[in-house]
């Protein structure tokens, strides 16, 4: 990328110290985050996407922590800063949307004052000025009536201004990265293309860079301009958006690809990738996808493959690739 780097993760290594083993939930996982672009984190559940971002913020909680890599915000490292520290960077420099905003939102109080709250906390500024920005925030957003909105509780309120107020609170102290997991999960389809515009011109039009986690690759290409796609806590491919879906190389990225419904083509049943993701606790001794993949060979089950280049910008975790890189 040649654009300068927001937010740099290099070989972030999370794991989960358990009664049964160590699960490395986060293995080895480098991503660039270029200033006013939106990086796309796709793969199925359980792949170690939300792991990630929750590393960055810090969020992990015993038995889990960060074992190694670096994570460097306009470079300066915050991969090991206190508590104390950390919740200065964090919703001033570094935000993040949750996938719920209802179980995100404090059901006792009016969601207006909460996002007051996050002015209050970072910025000198009076509860009446406060007030004011949370309000401009919300008409930014596309929040109705946003003065009155101001006082509602987070269940007078739909799915979709939830998630509004939730992306007003992540972006009303004007981060330069947003970390977007999953933000339209149970939202109705219109809604989430509205969303979704509506990240899109926040990034243009204030300069955030955005981490956009989800499984849907429709909504990857629809605002992404470089994607990473994640499997057992590894980056199995990266690439520019339309590099990604023209040149499609790792297998898993095709079965994903495969799963989406098409209109120009009568299937009766969906393309689905045998198995599910591997336990974390007993991933196998070669490549992590080797038991779910249909070309996999002798030495994908005993070596695992390192991140090849296949392109300028373009990398992939397969064996098939070692010879181009």
């Amino acid at each position: 990328m040649r654009e300068s780097i927001v937010l740099d993760i290099k070989d972030l290594k999370s794991h989960f110290f358990t009664a049964k083993g160590v699960a490395p939930a986060v293995d080895g996982v480098s991503i660039q985050v270029p200033a006013g672009k939106i990086i796309g984190v796709v793969g199925e559940s359980g792949c170690g996407k939300s792991m990630t971002a929750m590393s960055v913020m810090g969020l992990l909680r015993y038995p889990g922590r960060v074992v190694g890599g670096t994570i460097t915000l306009d470079g300066r490292d915050i991969t090991h800063l206190s508590a104390k520290e950390l919740s200065k960077v964090r919703g001033n420099e570094i935000s993040m949307i949750f996938q719920e905003p209802m179980t995100s939102l404090n059901p006792v109080y009016p969601v207006g004052k909460q996002v007051r709250e996050a002015i209050l906390l970072h910025q000198k500024v009076s509860k009446a000025e406060a007030k004011e920005r949370v309000v401009e925030i919300f008409r930014a957003v596309g929040i109705p009536e946003p003065e009155k909105r101001y006082y509602n509780y987070p269940h007078q309120l739909s799915g979709g201004l939830r998630q509004r107020v939730m992306i007003g609170m992540a972006m009303v102290c004007r981060p330069k990265v947003m970390i977007a997991d999953e933000p339209t999960t149970a939202l109705d389809v219109t809604i989430e293309a509205q969303i979704l515009r509506l990240m899109k011109k926040l990034c243009e039009e204030q300069g955030t860079s955005i981490i956009l986690i989800t499984h849907n690759m429709g909504v990857v290409a629809e605002v992404c301009d470089y994607v990473y796609v994640m499997y057992a806590g590894k980056v199995m491919e990266q690439a520019e958006t339309f590099e990604l879906f023209d040149h499609t190389s790792h297998p898993y990225t095709r079965g994903l690809l495969n799963s989406i419904p098409r209109l120009d083509e009568k299937a009766r049943r969906l393309h689905t990738i045998e198995g599910v993701v591997p336990n974390l606790l007993h991933l196998p001794e070669g490549c992590s996808f080797c038991t779910r993949c249909s070309e996999a060979k002798k030495r994908c089950f005993v070596e695992r493959p390192d991140l090849y280049q296949v392109g300028e910008e373009h990398k992939v975790r397969c064996f098939q690739y070692e010879g181009e890189a």
